[in-house]
């Protein structure tokens, strides 16, 4: 039964990512610019009637949309995506290039997050209402309200210009990346904050907290192995789901530091109409988001049996 609710749920992301794909290369295609023209610019050569004909058929441009889309698809399916009408390189070469330095940014702001979260909400639950409480939530509003291109000049303004802390700008060491991870951490701490301060509340109510503390154990443990264990998971689960989200709100953070990421790169593409970048930049976000989201779900099948019995019927 297990092993079949994980297929079950497997399969059902084929359609999902189908449509994506679909939508994805319409609205590509539907554009105003004309892709033979984008690319005859970007190569440097002198737009006309015979260039653009040529061009249309050497990138097929000139067969029935559902045509191009099949030999589209089928070329993603190989990871062949074509070629860069900037670059003249490989598409998915690229994206393979600039992807860990985006995964590296991602990964460490949620780590950050998670670390800067966890004792202050654990804290704001346990001194309820209290000027502590009352200060970390506002902070948290303040967090979440604050848009990253914003804190990012002035991280770079206070900590690189003035007191000549950290790097500007470019990928190195910890100090490259301590600004643009504490930039994209922001949002995702207000979040966890009041998650783990809310589900702390829940857990200080169960009853098993309530027979613990009648029989005497010291409220030490009783928060640090059993309260904070169960507080924890719908975090945990918030966190898998924010790896994608991560990687496309990355764009704003890696052009604000310059980090040489596929959020940057797909700026750069965006600008320059070079559409096989965008296209494979949409599908492999897209993609990278639903297998978050299918593994979290697979996670809550393992360890949650009212996901199994909910997924059964």
């Amino acid at each position: 039964m297990m092993a079949w609710l994980i297929v079950r749920r497997i399969l059902s992301v084929i359609p999902i990512l189908f449509g994506v794909s679909v939508i994805t290369f319409l609205f590509v295609r539907l554009l105003p610019v004309d892709p033979a023209e984008a690319y005859l610019r970007l190569s440097k050569i002198p737009v006309s009637d015979e260039a653009l004909a040529l061009v249309r058929t050497e990138l097929g441009l000139d067969r029935p949309l559902y045509v191009q889309y099949l030999s589209w698809l089928g070329g993603a399916l190989r990871l062949d995506f074509g070629t860069s009408y900037i670059s003249k390189r490989p598409v998915w070469d690229e994206m393979m290039a600039y992807l860990p330095a985006t995964l590296q940014l991602t990964f460490s702001s949620i780590a950050l997050a998670f670390v800067i979260s966890l004792p202050i909400g654990m804290l704001s639950a346990l001194y309820k209402d209290r000027m502590f409480d009352h200060l970390s939530r506002t902070l948290s509003f303040v967090g979440a309200a604050t848009p990253s291109f914003c804190l990012g000049f002035l991280l770079i303004y206070l900590f690189s210009l003035k007191l000549d802390i950290f790097p500007v700008s470019g990928r190195g060491g910890l100090l490259h990346l301590a600004l643009p991870s504490f930039t994209l951490a922001l949002a995702s701490v207000a979040v966890y904050t009041r998650m783990l301060r809310g589900s702390t509340l829940d857990e200080l109510h169960q009853p098993y907290v309530l027979y613990a503390r009648a029989r005497g154990i010291r409220e030490r443990f009783v928060i640090g192995k059993h309260v904070l264990k169960n507080a924890l998971t719908p975090l945990v689960t918030t966190m898998g789901m924010h790896i994608g989200h991560k990687l496309s709100g990355s764009i704003i953070v890696e052009n604000v530091f310059a980090w040489p990421g596929i959020g940057r790169h797909f700026v750069n593409a965006l600008f320059g109409r070079d559409y096989p970048v965008i296209l494979c930049y949409v599908l492999l976000v897209t993609t990278i988001i639903i297998v978050c989201n299918l593994l979290i779900d697979i996670f809550h099948m393992i360890i949650d049996p009212r996901v199994r019995r909910k997924g059964a019927h």
